[in-house]
């Protein structure tokens, strides 16, 4: 657990989950997904922290996209907690117009993009979430050979660079006992209002802003 400390900038890195159709000539914008609701939760929490927060998610982005603009989108905004969702589209894209991501390219590219995170910005503090998919559909199901290895990798640079991992997955996973899949995330990627309210509470509990009793 962490601590965002007074006057933080916080930065939400990715694709369409954490982009959320965020308006981008407004660098301020927050998109209307989970970092938005992350934000507004922790502001009301803790206003006297004056936390600023900033969304640079881009929908359809995979790793090697992030690596290509990771300069300006991330290091020119010295972020002291980068928190990043990434991992989907390499699973769909290989499913919808068969262009198919590696396990261990995918594995390489983000050991990079955190590679240079670290040493371009040594003190600040990571947050890896799990990309995730639900089984509204037999496709999504099918999703699960070419997903479940990128989820461990995940899971093996969280260790490898000492973050904090946010297990979506699970956690979608678990969801899915109360309610159905669409419930969470109509395609089975792209989260719903409760989705997006399902990861910002993980996400807030995270970073130590939201008690375990809090949410579902």
């Amino acid at each position: 657990m962490l601590r965002i400390a007074e006057g933080a900038t916080v930065l939400f890195q990715g694709d369409s989950i954490t982009d959320a159709d965020r308006a981008r000539f407004y660098p301020d914008d927050l998109g209307r997904g989970y970092a938005l609701m992350a934000a507004g939760w922790f502001a009301a929490r803790e206003p006297e922290r004056s936390a600023r927060f900033l969304n640079r998610g881009i929908a359809g982005d995979r790793v090697v996209d992030l690596l290509a603009r990771w300069d300006d989108d991330c290091l020119a905004l010295r972020p002291d907690l980068l928190s990043i969702l990434v991992g989907i589209n390499e699973t769909w894209r290989a499913f919808d117009v068969g262009d198919p991501t590696p396990v261990d390219a995918f594995e390489r590219s983000y050991h990079e993009l955190l590679s240079r995170t670290r040493e371009a910005l040594p003190a600040t503090r990571l947050i890896l979430m799990e990309p995730f998919a639900l089984p509204v559909a037999p496709d999504r199901e099918a999703w699960r050979a070419d997903l479940d290895p990128k989820i461990q990798a995940v899971r093996r640079l969280a260790r490898e660079f000492g973050t904090l991992l946010v297990p979506l997955d699970g956690l979608f996973a678990q969801a899915t006992a109360r309610r159905e899949a669409a419930f969470w995330a109509e395609d089975g990627v792209h989260p719903t209002p409760a989705g997006h309210a399902l990861i910002a509470q993980a996400w807030l509990r995270a970073v130590g802003a939201l008690g375990a009793d809090a949410g579902a």
